[in-house]
């Protein structure tokens, strides 16, 4: 009897078969960074929040993996999701029986939680009954080419203009083993902007279990970090991730070099896409991104509700948040980096 016609069953992810799980993750054309086992670690020591990996499997051969995290929060209800932090998740598998069993396996899951909503992030709609948003985020992909200056001339002339003006001032990238100058330039940014931040431990543990494949680049003036930005590496694609600067990095045009530097390197090592994640519609990195000549993909967040009678809101474009972004923005730094990660933790 062959894998094909065996049953599937759903186990968890064990510590054992981490390697064989990321195997298929690498060779599973749908999967993504994000589908990576070390998020289960990551998402666990920086937040503490417990990760339900599941396998789906098949006479002893992984068929399908789903990674879901359980979210609790006082200020942002309770949810299972995949993947949390993260652009993309939902089931990867080989055949819909594999899939299906996922399915099966998270609904019941969220329903034993007894969770709010079961969530999946995903590219496309997977299921006809379950709400989606498909208004909310779009993504930014584009194939690169191997020379750099092919890449250089391909960005429109206004956004080409201010690349060159960072590359005039003399600004320098560097890349970085460590995250305490990442989280310098990143913290004041995302406070700029109204945001919690993440706690340091984070982005040590993403650096420490990704390795090689999470690459932190830092972009300096006169020796002192102006921007700096995180990227992950997978297959053939760079994903720029968390990025930011301080406040004199807009008269610098340091953000501006900052990702032609990640796009500059990612070229000369083969890489073929750059991705330039996730943004809301109707924001600054939303028109950003355009300029740089990437159209917008939309990406559909599909709910399977639980409790919850309605999909969840929990995003900076709900009017009911604009008041605490506008008090936030004003938080001495210190501050917003002291009290920032204990929200953040439910910014799933």
């Amino acid at each position: 009897m062959d894998g094909g016609t065996m049953p599937v069953t759903v186990v968890p992810l064990s510590a054992d078969r981490r390697a064989q799980w990321d195997d298929f993750v690498t060779t599973c054309p749908e999967a993504t960074f994000f589908h990576l086992s070390g998020w289960q670690e990551v998402i666990e020591t920086a937040f503490g929040h417990r990760g339900h990996f599941l396998i789906a499997e098949s006479g002893g051969a992984i068929r399908g993996v789903l990674p879901l995290v359980h979210v609790r929060s006082r200020l942002f209800g309770n949810t299972l999701v995949s993947n949390a932090f993260c652009v993309l998740g939902g089931p990867v598998a080989v055949d819909e029986a594999a899939r299906a069993a996922l399915d099966r396996a998270a609904v019941a899951l969220a329903r034993d939680l007894g969770v709010d909503h079961l969530e999946y992030r995903l590219r496309a709609p997977a299921h006809d009954d379950w709400a989606c948003n498909r208004d909310l985020y779009v993504t930014f992909r584009k194939q690169i080419a191997p020379d750099p200056d092919r890449n250089l001339a391909a960005i429109p002339r206004k956004q080409r203009a201010m690349v060159r003006k960072g590359i005039k001032a003399g600004l320098k990238s560097e890349l970085d083993d460590g995250t305490e100058r990442l989280f310098r330039v990143y913290s004041e940014s995302v406070r700029n902007l109204g945001t919690p931040v993440f706690p340091k431990r984070y982005f040590a543990a993403l650096k420490r279990v990704f390795g090689p494949a999470c690459e932190i680049l830092v972009v300096v003036a006169d020796g002192h970090p102006v921007s700096g930005v995180m990227s992950f590496f997978f297959r053939d694609e760079v994903l720029p991730y968390y990025g930011g600067g301080v406040a004199t990095a807009r008269q610098l045009a340091a953000n501006d070099f900052m990702y032609w530097e990640v796009m500059r390197r990612a070229a000369e090592r083969g890489i073929k896409v750059f991705d330039f994640g996730r943004s809301k519609r109707g924001t600054g990195s939303f028109a950003f991104k355009k300029h740089w000549g990437f159209a917008p993909e939309p990406l559909c967040y599909e709910y399977k509700l639980i409790r919850a009678t309605a999909v969840p809101e929990v995003n900076p474009t709900n009017p009911k948040y604009s008041r605490a972004i506008a008090l936030w923005r004003r938080l001495p730094l210190p501050v917003a980096n002291l009290i920032g990660p204990v929200i953040a933790r439910g910014l799933a």
